[in-house]
Parts: C-alpha cells; structure tokens; sequence
C-alpha cells in the first residue's frame, strides 16, 4: 500500500510533499534524481525492493524536490540555500533529533553543506554518486550532449534518461520511467533546476564534515567518474570509500542492490538485514571462468583518441557485466574492461551462453573481443579471483579471433551435451606460463 503523502512547509513558504515508512531510527532519503518523485516512484515495481529493504528496522523519510512531483511547482530557486531548506522543513516537520542522511547524485552538494550546518542532527552521512562541484557533473561529454538532446526533443532525453537511470538492458521499466518523468516535471522546470546546480560548489566544507561518511559510486556511470567519488571521500574526515559494478544512477537500478545494501548495513552497523536468499559463492573450488578483452584495443585508442575508446569501453563493460549478471554469473570487481572482464559461473552450458552473448555486445559496440573459458578450481578472495584456471581462460582468450568463442577441453566436456552449440576442434594449444598443451575447442552456435 502507497503511504500517505503529507506536506511541510520551507521558511521561504514552498510546500514540501513527503511520505514515511516503517518505525525505528530515521533515514532521510533526498531526492538526488529530482524527477524521480516519490509517489510516482511506487508505480515502478523496480523501486518497491529498496524501499522496503530501506524502511526494514527504520522509518524511511523520502520526499519531492520543489519544483517536482507533488512538491509545489511553481518556483525558480533551485539553489543551494534553497535545497537546504527543503530538508530542513522536513527535518522540522517529521521531528527528527537525529537521522541517517541518504543523498545520491544532485543532493549531495546539498547534503554535504546540511551536515555542516547540522553536525548534531546526522547520525551519519552516505553519498551515492554525489559530485561536491556541478562542474563535475557537467563537464562531461556525456553530459553536454544530453542538455543539447533536451533542448531538441524532450520524449528522447527522458527516455534516454530513464535508460540511462535504469541501465541499458532493463526490458521496458526505461519506458515506463521516460513517461512518469514527463508526469512529474516541465522541461523549464528542469533547466532551471539544472542551471542552478552547476553553481553548487561545497568543496570547503568537505573537511568540516564530522559525522561518519560513506562514498558510494557506481564504478561505469557514464556521467560521473570514479575520481569524484575519490576526490570528495579523500577531503572528508575518515570517510569510507565503496565503489559497485554498474551503470545505473540509482542505486536500486541496474543490478547489485544487495551489495549496496550490504555496504550500508554494514557502515550503520546494522545486520540481519542483509539478502534475498543470496547464495555466496564458494571461497574455493571447481568454477567455470570466462575471460574477455577488447580486440586491439591500442589500434582502437589510437583511431578514437584515448577519450572516446574510454567512453565505448566504459559503455560495453556495464553491458557485459549485466550480460554476465543475467546469464547467473559474477563478474570480479577488480577488473575493468582495457585490463579484460573476469567472470565466474558456477555452470559450464551458461558460461558458454554468456560469453556468445558478450560477443555478440562487442560487435554490436564495434569493440570485437577476443573470449575465453576454462574451468578448474579457483580461489575467491576479496570480490577478487586466482588460480591456475584463471591464466588458461586468459591465455585461451587471447588465442581467439574477433568475436569467438575458445573453450578448453573441459569446459567442452562438461557442456557437450548440454550447451546446444557444436565445438570446432582447434587442437593442442601452447599457453604461455602454462606447463602442458591445453586442447582448445571454438563454440559454432546454431550447428549442435
């Protein structure tokens, strides 16, 4: 059931739609995504999740920016003092003491100077893809195309905008998204708002944060690179830094929600909360591995420049980690595609399944890759893999052509008969740093 919508009322008189959830310490969730209104929200099925996981042992405080949703909407300040505001009328409001403070992406800047302000109202403080400077968000290409996209076709930049919310591969939820961002705001409204925040500048009041701070960011976001999270986690106090596999804006979007979760539990000191069911993998054993990795990618930089290769490969690699995601593997955090894409299965058939797939991402892309499998016994450390198994599967990737698929002889063993592809025998391989000759199958989909 959709919980009341209430209001409060900033000192400047702008009425303030808001809603709680849940009993227990308070968590304040600002919008950081200012169309992604809060009523609105609860028609996204993909949002309900984070909610409830949020809400479970707290009241959840989530409200509207001014200007959006069913906040009032007719207003141009959308400065900093302003937004300010906005979250102390619900603070007042609600009758917070003390309170978890959540602020992704646009309400950081805000969240940071409130902080500062408030030093004894919050409890603690995380950050999800936040910037301290709008120049940092702005500056990007990804960035500038999108104002140039709003000003020609408004339908266009909300879609591409939900898709860029959402992630690339989400089914029809950007669509859905696309249309509830044209219910909850006016493109006037929008560059307003937009214009306002390039002029948020907080920088000096990230040393003066005393509350415990937590940085998150999403390692892929095309808009916001790893170094802001970096650079602004580095200036605050003791602040703790945690970077996720993803592309999405929002943290409930995209996959890797539990790992979110799991990050801010463990920060609030909270446990009992943590997944759905979710099964770890084993620290140790038998695993299928696949490795992938951009097909000259040094004759690629030097035909898009060092900038637009990034931005492609960036681009794949959230493709390919939710590709791999989707085909019921993990792709191992601690490696970015340019120094290739790691993943683990727990079944030879949809390891196979994943790596055509991931081929198939590359050309599309225009950054064919070169893929590998092997399985063998692996040892899992610190979102990290190694082993033996993991240099086959590389040295047998690098053995492939653009977009093909080489497997070892037991990966061909254990999924012969169930993979519904044919192996083409590529006989005995010599792999660099391995002892013995490796006997190296190619993947022939369509012809089992």
């Amino acid at each position: 059931m959709e919980p009341r919508i209430q209001y409060a009322k900033a000192s400047d008189g702008v009425s303030i739609a808001y809603w709680t959830l849940g009993e227990g310490d308070a968590l304040v969730e600002m919008p950081g995504l200012p169309f992604a209104v809060s009523q609105l929200e609860w028609q996204m099925r993909e949002a309900l999740p984070w909610r409830d996981r949020l809400a479970r042992g707290r009241k959840l405080v989530r409200y509207d920016c001014r200007g959006f949703g069913l906040s009032e909407r007719e207003v141009d300040d959308f400065a900093l003092d302003a937004m300010i505001r906005d979250l102390e009328a619900i603070v007042e409001h609600v009758g917070l003491k003390r309170f978890v403070l959540f602020a992704p992406v646009h309400a950081g800047p805000a969240a940071i100077a409130y902080t500062t302000l408030h030093p004894t109202n919050v409890s603690h403080l995380i950050l999800w893809n936040a910037y301290a400077h709008g120049w940092e968000f702005w500056q990007s290409a990804q960035a500038q195309a999108f104002i140039q996209l709003r000003e020609k076709s408004w339908e266009l930049y909300t879609e591409t905008t939900a898709h860029n919310t959402f992630g690339w591969s989400a089914g029809d939820a950007p669509q859905r998204l696309a249309a509830l961002i044209r219910q909850s705001v006016n493109p006037k409204t929008l560059r307003s708002f937009f214009a306002a925040t390039l002029k948020y500048d907080v920088h000096e009041f990230l040393p003066k944060v005393k509350s415990p701070t937590l940085v998150m960011h999403r390692r892929q976001n095309p808009l916001m690179l790893v170094d802001v999270a970096k650079r602004i986690a580095s200036c605050i106090p003791g602040a703790d830094l945690v970077v996720v596999d993803g592309m999405a804006a929002m943290p409930y979007m995209g996959g890797e929600m539990e790992s979110v979760l799991r990050s801010i539990n463990q920060f609030l000191g909270v446990s009992g909360q943590d997944s759905y069911e979710e099964v770890a993998a084993p620290s140790q054993g038998m695993t299928a591995v696949l490795f992938a990795d951009i097909v000259d990618s040094t004759a690629l930089t030097e035909r898009l420049g060092d900038a637009g290769f990034r931005d492609k490969a960036r681009v794949l690699d959230g493709s390919l980690r939710g590709i791999i995601r989707d085909g019921g593997g993990t792709p191992i955090e601690g490696k970015l595609l340019g120094d290739g894409v790691l993943a683990v299965f727990t079944s030879a058939r949809r390891a196979i399944e994943a790596a055509l797939a991931c081929g198939r991402a590359g050309n599309d892309a225009g950054l064919p890759l070169h893929l590998g499998l092997h399985a063998g016994d692996v040892i899992r450390e610190d979102n990290n893999v190694y082993g033996g198994a993991v240099n086959i599967a590389s040295r047998i990737a690098g053995l492939s052509a653009a977009g093909e698929v080489l497997v070892s002889d037991t990966v061909r063993s254990l999924a012969r008969t169930s993979a519904g592809v044919a192996f083409e025998d590529r006989g005995e391989q010599a792999l660099k740093g391995v002892g013995e000759a490796v006997r190296v199958w190619a993947v022939r989909e369509g012809e089992a």
